[in-house]
């Protein structure tokens, strides 16, 4: 059984990253953990009523009720929506900040996979300008998939996997690209962006390796000759369909810098597919 994470504030966005990733998983046994987190300050207030009696109202655990029933509202809807004997849910309400209690989730929960939605009508500009996706991104341990704003759920038949082959092939991520492709039978296409230095030796024997782990699913190789990363994505999906582009954030890679690097005006044709980032193997 696979444990996902939803961290939710209860907006539109949020519920659509919820009804993607039950969509996303419809034939595997999943167990979901929908999380809100709310402020860790506790407000306490006093009010006067009638013989000068004092009641101290604890907003925190007034907060905590209220996060509760929203979560437990949002879990009925989606299970009005979509009915599924595979899946099951559970509930987080807790006071602590988001990217904090996400990693304390993962551990405590053995998260498999983490779905959140992009804040805002641009979708990956919210990643790339600073939110708290991208603060996730950043302490991640786990796979993410960011749900841009409005998305409307498609199959992910066909997969991008962005590369440059610097890789780890024990990296759980490269296993769950593979689920996906078996649940829906999807085409994955490795592209690689060309920049006149040839792959070494090591690029190649991660090329060679990731043929044969997806030698049961439809794949392919390709190599954008001249292009930087983003330039290579932007010309394929130009061309061609995209429902899930996948990167792995290497620590120092060009993707790092994309965090950091006002480059919105460059991943137009992206800001509408769902983003799979996979955390590299030596991100502590």
């Amino acid at each position: 059984m696979k444990n996902i994470l939803i961290p939710t504030d209860f907006s539109e966005n949020a519920t659509n990253a919820f009804q993607y990733a039950v969509q996303l998983m419809k034939k595997e046994r999943c167990r979901f953990h929908l999380l809100n987190t709310y402020s860790p300050v506790s407000l306490y207030t006093s009010t006067i009523y009638e013989y000068h009696t004092s009641l101290q109202v604890d907003l925190g655990e007034l907060y905590k009720k209220t996060s509760e029933a929203k979560l437990e509202k949002t879990i009925q809807k989606i299970k009005k929506m979509f009915p599924n004997d595979l899946h099951t849910f559970e509930t987080i309400a807790s006071c602590n900040l988001l990217v904090e209690e996400i990693a304390e989730c993962v551990k405590t929960c053995a998260i498999d996979l983490i779905v959140m939605g992009t804040q805002g009508a641009s979708g990956l500009k919210e990643i790339f300008i600073g939110s708290q996706t991208l603060h996730a991104i950043k302490k991640a341990t786990v796979p993410i998939i960011c749900v841009p704003s409005m998305y409307t759920y498609k199959a992910p038949k066909d997969i991008v996997f962005a590369t440059d082959y610097e890789l780890s092939m024990n990296n759980k991520g490269i296993s769950i690209v593979k689920d996906i492709c078996n649940w829906h039978t999807s085409r994955l296409i490795f592209l690689n962006a060309y920049y006149g230095v040839p792959l070494d030796q090591r690029q190649i024997e991660v090329r060679d390796a990731l043929d044969k782990f997806f030698k049961e699913n439809a794949h392919q190789f390709q190599i954008s000759d001249g292009m930087d990363v983003l330039e290579a994505i932007e010309d394929f999906q130009s061309k061609h369909r995209i429902d899930l582009l996948v990167m792995i954030h290497n620590r120092h890679s060009i993707f790092e810098n994309l965090l950091f690097v006002p480059v919105i005006n460059k991943i137009v044709h992206h800001t509408k597919t769902p983003f799979l980032v996979i955390p590299s193997m030596q991100k502590k």
